[in-house]
C-alpha cells in the first residue's frame, strides 16, 4: 500500500490553499464564457456573427478534448502551483488583447491560446492539487468545497460583471462596447493579480514525496504509464461514473428551451428558475462532499446518481398545466443533486489506488472519458429533436440520459466494493 509521509501543513493552511484552489478555479473561465452574459453585446462590439462565435467556442471544445491527456502527462512532470499561476498569467494576457475587440482572425488565435491556458496547463493540474491537499478522509469535502465554491466565485464575479455593465452604458452613458471593456478589465485584472498568489501560497505538496517500493520509476516512458494507468478497472469505473453525472448535469442547459415551449412560461419566468437553479451549486456540492466523507464516498454519489436520474425522468412526466411553482420546484431540486454528484465525483479518484506521480495522468484519461458529452450530447440533442419534433424528443433525450445515471450508480457501487477489498487486505 502507499504510504505518504506526514504533512507540516495544519489543517487551517490546507484550508487557506483551498480557498485559494476555489479562487483560482472561478477566475479561469468567466473571461473565457463571456458569452453567458453579453452574447448579444460581443457580436456587436466585435462585428461578428453568431456562426463565427459558434465556430470559436467550437475549437474550444475541441482543444479541451484534445488537451486533456496532456494536460495529465504534463501535471505529473511540472508543479501544479506554476502550471496554474501560467495558465491565469496567459490567459490574463490573451484577455488584454482580447479587450482591444480585435479582428476574426486574432479571436482565433486568443481563443486557441485561452484552449492551452484552461485546459493543457489548468484542469488536470487543479485536479492533481485538490487531490493531494486533501487527507484521505478529506477527498469529498475538499471536491465539494471546490465545484461549490468555484461556482459561488464565478455568480459574484457575473454579478458585479452585469453591474459595472449597467453603470457604465446607464449613469455613465457610454456605448456597449465601451462598457463591455471595463468588464473585460475585471476579469482580467482578477486573473492577473491570483497568478503570482498561486504560485506563493501554493507550494508543492509533500505527499508528492510518496515512500512506495512498487512507484513508478522516473526513467518510465509514457507508453508505459498509459498502460499502468489504462489497466485499472478502477480508473474506468471512475470515469464512467463522472461521464453519467456530467450527462445529468448537461441535460439541465436543455430546461429553458423545454419549459418556454412546452410549460407555457415566459421568457422572464423561465429564466428565474434556472436562474435560481444556478444557486442550488454551493448549496449541493459543498453538502455532498461533507456527507460523503462522513458516510462513504461511493455509496453517497450512486444515491445521488439515483435520485437525480429520477427527478429528471420526473421533469417529462409533468402534465402540461403545471404551473411555474412546479416547476420550479422539480428544477431546484434536479439543480441540487446535479450539482451534489459534480461536487463528489472527482473524490472518487481516492479510491483507484493511482501513485502520485502518474495520478496526472490518470485524471487526464478520465476527464477524456468523462467530459466526452461535450461533443455528442449537443449533436444528440438536436437529432433527437428533429426526428421526433415536440416534446417527445425531450422525453427521450432526458429519459435516456435519466437511464445512464442508473449506470452510473451501478458503477459507483462496483468502485466501493473494489476500495472495501483493499481496505481489508490492507489491514490484514
Amino acid at each position: 500500500m502507499l504510504q505518504l509521509p506526514p504533512s507540516n501543513d495544519t489543517t487551517m493552511q490546507r484550508y487557506i490553499k483551498l480557498c485559494v484552489l476555489v479562487i483560482i478555479a472561478g477566475n479561469v473561465y468567466p473571461l473565457i464564457y463571456l458569452r453567458q452574459n453579453f452574447q448579444l453585446t460581443i457580436l456587436e462590439s466585435f462585428g461578428i456573427t453568431g456562426t463565427q462565435l459558434g465556430q470559436m467556442y467550437a475549437m474550444l471544445g475541441v482543444l479541451y478534448m484534445v488537451t486533456y491527456l496532456p494536460s495529465g502527462w504534463l501535471a505529473d512532470r511540472v508543479s501544479p502551483r506554476a502550471l496554474m499561476s501560467f495558465s491565469l498569467a496567459f490567459a490574463g494576457l490573451l484577455g488584454l488583447w482580447f479587450s482591444t475587440m480585435p479582428s476574426f482572425g486574432s479571436l482565433i488565435v486568443i481563443f486557441a491560446g485561452w484552449g492551452i491556458a484552461a485546459g493543457l496547463t489548468f484542469w488536470a493540474a487543479l485536479i492533481k492539487a485538490t487531490n493531494l491537499l486533501a487527507e484521505p478522509n478529506e477527498q469529498g469535502r475538499f471536491f465539494g468545497i471546490l465545484d461549490g465554491g468555484r461556482g459561488l466565485v464565478e455568480a459574484l464575479l457575473a454579478t458585479l460583471a452585469v453591474a459595472i455593465f449597467a453603470y457604465y452604458t446607464g449613469s455613465a452613458g457610454q456605448d456597449s462596447p465601451d462598457a463591455l471593456k471595463k468588464v473585460i478589465y475585471l476579469y482580467v485584472g482578477c486573473m492577473l493579480v491570483m497568478a503570482p498568489i498561486a504560485y506563493f501560497i501554493l507550494p508543492e505538496p509533500e505527499t508528492n514525496l510518496e515512500i512506495d517500493p512498487n512507484a513508478v520509476k522516473p526513467e518510465t516512458t509514457v507508453c508505459a504509464d498509459l498502460k499502468v494507468v489504462a489497466s485499472k478497472y478502477e480508473i474506468w469505473l471512475c470515469g464512467i461514473c463522472i461521464l453519467t453525472g456530467y450527462q445529468l448535469f448537461w441535460a439541465t442547459y436543455s430546461f429553458s428551451a423545454y419549459m418556454q415551449n412546452y410549460y407555457d412560461l415566459t421568457a422572464v419566468a423561465v429564466a428565474s428558475i434556472t436562474t435560481a437553479k444556478l444557486w442550488m451549486r454551493p448549496i449541493g456540492a459543498v453538502a455532498a462532499g461533507f456527507v460523503g466523507d462522513f458516510l462513504d464516498r461511493e455509496l453517497v454519489l450512486g444515491i445521488l446518481l439515483i435520485f437525480a436520474s429520477i427527478s429528471l425522468a420526473s421533469l417529462v412526466m409533468l402534465p402540461a398545466g403545471a404551473g411555474s411553482t412546479a416547476l420550479l420546484g422539480i428544477v431546484l431540486v434536479i439543480g441540487f443533486l446535479t450539482y451534489a454528484v459534480r461536487g463528489i465525483f472527482w473524490s472518487t479518484l481516492q479510491s483507484c489506488d493511482v501513485s502520485n506521480k502518474i495520478k496526472g495522468l490518470a485524471i487526464g484519461i478520465i476527464s477524456l472519458l468523462g467530459y466526452s458529452p461535450d461533443i455528442y450530447l449537443p449533436l444528440l440533442e438536436g437529432f433527437l429533436l428533429e426526428q421526433y419534433p415536440g416534446k417527445q424528443g425531450y422525453t427521450i433525450y432526458f429519459g435516456g440520459i435519466a437511464a445512464t445515471g442508473l449506470l452510473g450508480a451501478v458503477a459507483a457501487w462496483q468502485l466501493k466494493l473494489i476500495a472495501g477489498r483493499r481496505a481489508r487486505v490492507g489491514t490484514i
